[in-house]
């Protein structure tokens, strides 16, 4: 039996979170992984340092390495110093986002914008980096770290949601152009995870607190938003954000053509798997009617 194949990974958001589960998960797979994250020499040197830490003795390899997905310097810097180390790059995760929390007009534009650009743009400037590489090869794999949200929309977060809703249709349109070239994509739709990382304990509220104030009929729901998620849990059930983790893990060690396109880790049962099955067949429909079928997998 042969052994299951390695591959070079690109774990974008990798300081905290499930972005540092993710690499922490795929490096105990054997895979060689790249946890990126800004400043891995300053503010995040503890973090960069456990992450090598944790791999030393293991069967992969980790490296961490500088990536601020809010430029495309940056990105393509990255992308290039990866694949001349290994001579090649097989797969990325886009992980790289961050929470906010709020009554969405309290939010200024600014701000969403902000937002928009980390969750969003950001994969977008990472892709214009790694494409090249994946195209020349005729191989390798997106993955998108997406949300339920983008199907079912989770009040109080209305940034995060423009920005998460926004990531699935870049990674959606994407997958279209770049199929033919034997690109695959994934989408992992994660449900809430209000313990086990900070995404919850630093999420952001809006810089205009007057304005959230004016929301008196709505005083103090967004604050219970993640014990409010927390009730829709089965009695007994473990919410562990590695489980996200693990299923970014599978996915890469599958066959490449056979990756589902969605996967959802929800434990609170949103329902974006109903959702997922009907949009998937009519989007399906439309490609064929259009004769260009092949470009939805």
């Amino acid at each position: 039996m042969s052994a299951t194949p390695t591959h070079v990974v690109l774990v974008t958001g990798a300081a905290t979170g499930i972005g540092n589960l993710t690499a922490r998960t795929l490096a105990d797979a054997g895979h060689t992984v790249y946890a990126s994250m800004r400043d891995p020499h300053g503010r995040n040197a503890d973090r960069s340092k456990a992450l090598v830490e944790h791999a030393a003795a293991g069967p992969g390899a980790l490296h961490v390495i500088e990536l601020d997905v809010l430029s495309q310097e940056s990105s393509q810097w990255a992308a290039d110093a990866i694949t001349e180390a290994e001579g090649r790059l097989d797969a990325v995760v886009h992980n790289a986002g961050r929470l906010v929390v709020g009554v969405t007009e309290a939010f200024s534009a600014q701000e969403v914008l902000d937002v928009l650009d980390t969750n969003a743009v950001g994969a977008l400037r990472v892709n214009r980096a790694v494409l090249p590489h994946f195209r020349a090869r005729g191989a390798g794999l997106l993955l998108y770290v997406g949300s339920v949200t983008s199907r079912i929309n989770s009040p109080f977060q209305g940034p995060y949601v423009a920005a998460k809703a926004a990531l699935d249709a870049l990674a959606q349109a994407t997958a279209f152009e770049t199929v033919r070239y034997g690109i695959d994509t994934s989408i992992v739709m994660p449900g809430a995870f209000t313990d086990g990382t900070d995404h919850f304990a630093a999420a952001a509220g809006p810089a205009d607190r007057e304005r959230e104030a004016a929301y008196d009929r709505l005083a103090g729901l967004p604050e219970q938003l993640a014990a409010r998620l927390d009730t829709l849990v089965p009695a007994g059930t473990a919410v562990d954000p590695g489980t996200v983790a693990d299923e970014v893990a599978r996915i890469l060690a599958l066959p490449a053509g056979t990756r589902p396109f969605r996967s959802v880790v929800d434990f609170q049962h949103h329902g974006a798997e109903q959702i997922n099955e009907v949009a998937e067949r009519m989007q399906a429909d439309l490609m064929n009617r259009m004769g260009i079928g092949d470009l939805h997998r």
